[in-house]
């Protein structure tokens, strides 16, 4: 009798996506970001009155757009030098309504998770007590269409860089993709330095969170729609 074993399906092994020279400068604009971010904590928490009312965050929204887009770019660009497209690193295809519900219904499981562990960790920890980003948040018609937009620009970008550029060259220079995985949640989380130590902890969470989703599903696109809604409810509902 001929023994029929059953097939297994084994990723390949990841390769560079991009120069080392392209990363390791990405990696140190994170890094002074994560500085500047700190030192900005730092002189919030000495300065009581520095952040004692909301003025008006238009400058603000817009920097970050062209950060963010600026971002997509420079990742695209160390893509295009070693022979990769923007589109083979999102994956994942559109090709039906379905293929389009399967995705989003993913982007809300994996929002309640994160909800649900913010929730836990607020309970168990406390809320963060960073010099507030309160103040940051929008207020108005304008601000908030620019909040929505800030949203979709970061869900789309810094999914792309950290769960995807970061993610897969971190795992071809390890040769391990769990590796890659606690690395780019790690930047992802100290990135945000401007919230506080606290905030960059719980923020590394998600970065881990969205990360084993995009191992698993292969794919960016339920993430970046988990992490634009995320920001658009949070930004304006507070959720």
């Amino acid at each position: 009798m001929t023994t029929i074993a059953p097939a297994q399906v084994e990723l390949p092994d990841p390769k560079l996506i991009a120069p080392l020279w392209h990363t390791g400068l990405l990696v140190a604009i994170f890094l002074g970001l994560a500085l500047s971010g700190a030192v900005f904590q730092h002189r919030a928490q000495v300065d009581a009155g520095m952040l004692q009312q909301h003025t008006n965050m238009v400058p603000l929204y817009l920097s970050l757009l062209a950060m963010e887009w600026g971002l997509f770019l420079y990742v695209g660009k160390g893509l295009r030098l070693r022979g990769f497209s923007v589109r083979e690193l999102v994956g994942g295809r559109w090709a039906s309504a379905r293929d389009v519900v399967v995705d989003l219904s993913f982007a809300f499981v994996i929002w309640g998770l994160w909800t649900l562990t913010q929730l836990v960790w607020d309970r168990w920890l406390g809320p963060g007590h960073a010099a507030s980003i309160q103040i940051l948040l929008p207020q108005g018609a304008v601000e908030t269409m620019l909040w929505i937009g800030v949203s979709v620009s970061a869900g789309i970008c810094e999914e792309l860089a950290f769960r995807g550029y970061f993610q897969q060259q971190f795992a071809a220079l390890a040769h391990n993709r769990w590796i890659a995985l606690f690395v780019q949640a790690g930047l992802f989380g100290i990135s945000h330095g401007y919230q506080g130590i606290e905030s960059c902890a719980k923020i590394t969470l998600f970065g881990l969170l969205y990360g084993v989703l995009a191992l698993w599903r292969r794919s960016l696109r339920p993430g970046m729609v988990a992490h634009t809604g995320g920001d658009i409810l949070s930004g304006i509902f507070g959720i």
